[in-house]
Formats: structure tokens, C-alpha cells, sequence
């Protein structure tokens, strides 16, 4: 039984990727200058940076429509027999619903798994799958193994500026500006579906010292792992990351490095650099 996967462009995997793979990407939309853009397809995080930097307003984000989803799961049962439809966490977005409310209308034959994640978060659990259904694994056991991953894995990021965090009501106006003051990074993470504060530091170096050493206690016990990087603006912002994760010795497998599509951004601005991880 041939089974298909959908994910949402949040999944922020790599366009060569995607193309390469099959997968079909619903995307998500952006509200900005007065226009509604496709994540991705047709506006990019540059694009928010510049012209939020030239005044505009902050922009708005919301998921695709049930509608949206309905299209896709009819392309895709032209060419298989089921769809697994992997997405961003139902506690940061509507996705998940839209989602589910359009695997109604095909009896059974659409299978709608919350990621809990984020970006690269979204993307490890697809390209897991899409790994394990090439290689013949029931789609039940693949629901097991990515549950498997969703509880077990690590992820870290941190950001240049907290002004993003303010303009949407994440953070007060003084708390951040005390922290741009002060240079403080605040260290993330996604718990139990939820952006949540991992800590801070002082200053990016100790940001990346936080952040390794989080991944080193985690790292331990196991034999091999895959990581998956995250960026905006820069690549360059994650490379010494990427260089001290690398380094820590064999069993680390580098999946990919991405940027974060203008969805995510528009919440966290640029300049993020972190990691997600899990093991086999």
C-alpha cells in the first residue's frame, strides 16, 4: 500500500530537497504591506527584514485553509493509496485543524500527525518518514517511530534581537530593551508544542556555549545521531554552531542546514541560529 506525505512550508526543508523527495507543501500565509503572500512561494524572510527596517508594520501569519489542505490530499491519492500529512504544533498554529478537518472528507485514507515542532523540527519527522515508507515500514510503525522521535529529541535556538519578541507581544517593551541593552540572548526551545525560555546568556559566544553544551548532555548515551541547523538572515550566524557540534566525534550526522521561512521569522526576526536533533 503506497502512502504519500504532506507537510506545510513551516517544515522549512530545502526546496531541492523537497523536489527531490515528492513532497507536497501547503503553504502558509503571510500579511504584509497590505498583501497576503504564500510562505516561501512568494515572499521570503529578506523581503519581511527590508521592509520592516524601511517602517512597516509588523506582518501577520495564519494558516492554510481547509480548502487548501483538500487540494492536496486530492493530488496526492491520484498517486497512492494514503497520506500521511505531517505538521507544524497545534499550539502555535491552526494548521493542524485545517488539516484535520479536510482528511474528513476522504475516508480514512488521510492520516494527520501534529508534529509538536517547528521548522527543521517538522522536517527531521518528514524525512524520517519519508526514509522509512521507501523502505517498505507500514505506515503504523512509521506513526510509532516519529511518536518515538516527537518525545525524544533536542532542540535549541537563540536570537540576534529581542524587538521581534516585543512587536508581537511576547516580551514587555522595557524587558527588551534592557536586554538589547545588556546584549542578552535568550536561549529557546519547543516544550510540549510551546516556544519556551532554555535560559540565557550574555553575548552570542555564551549563547553557543549554552546551546553545545545542552546538545553534549544530551548526546550522551548515544551512539549516532542526525542534526538538522536553522538560520535566518546569514547562513554565517550558524556556521561556528554547526563547526563545534560537528566536531564533538563520530555518530553526528549533519541532515541539512536551513533557513527559517518568513512564516517563523515574522515572529522571532533575524539573526536566529539553533539546532534540532534526535537519535536513532
Amino acid at each position: 500500500m503506497s502512502v504519500a506525505l504532506v507537510t506545510d512550508s513551516t517544515s522549512d526543508i530545502p526546496p531541492k530537497m523537497r523536489e527531490k523527495l515528492g513532497l507536497q507543501v501547503v503553504p502558509l500565509y503571510v500579511h504584509f504591506q497590505g498583501r497576503t503572500y504564500k510562505d516561501w512561494e512568494e515572499i521570503t524572510p529578506s523581503d519581511l527584514f527590508k521592509g520592516i527596517e524601511a517602517g512597516a508594520d509588523m506582518p501577520t501569519t495564519s494558516q492554510p485553509s481547509p480548502q487548501d489542505f483538500e487540494a492536496a490530499y486530492g493530488r496526492a491519492l491520484e498517486f497512492a493509496d494514503q497520506v500521511l500529512s505531517i505538521h507544524i504544533s497545534s499550539k502555535l498554529s491552526g494548521t493542524v485543524q485545517s488539516a484535520t478537518i479536510a482528511a474528513e472528507k476522504f475516508n480514512r485514507r488521510v492520516l494527520v500527525f501534529d508534529s509538536l515542532a517547528a521548522s527543521a523540527g517538522i522536517g527531521m519527522m518528514v524525512l524520517r518518514a519519508h526514509e522509512l515508507l521507501a523502505q517498505g515500514v507500514r505506515l503504523g510503525d512509521v506513526v510509532r517511530e516519529l511518536e518515538r522521535i516527537r518525545a525524544d529529541h533536542v532542540v535549541r535556538f537563540s536570537v540576534a534581537t529581542l524587538d521581534y519578541l516585543r512587536k508581537n507581544g511576547r516580551i514587555g517593551g522595557a524587558q527588551a530593551f534592557l536586554g538589547n541593552l545588556l546584549n542578552i540572548k535568550p536561549i529557546l526551545t519547543v516544550r510540549d508544542g510551546i516556544v519556551d525560555a532554555a535560559g540565557r546568556a550574555r553575548g552570542e559566544k555564551r549563547a553557543l556555549k549554552e546551546m553545545l553544551k545542552t546538545f553534549q548532555e544530551w548526546r550522551a548515551g548515544r551512539e549516532r545521531v542526525r542534526v538538522f541547523f536553522l538560520y535566518t538572515g546569514a547562513e554565517s550566524s550558524v556556521s561556528n554552531l554547526r563547526k563545534e557540534i560537528l566536531a564533538l566525534g563520530e555518530g553526528i550526522e549533519e541532515v541539512y542546514t536551513s533557513e527559517i521561512g518568513a512564516v517563523i521569522a515574522s515572529h522571532t526576526g533575524p539573526g536566529i541560529f539553533g539546532y534540532y536533533a534526535y537519535s536513532l
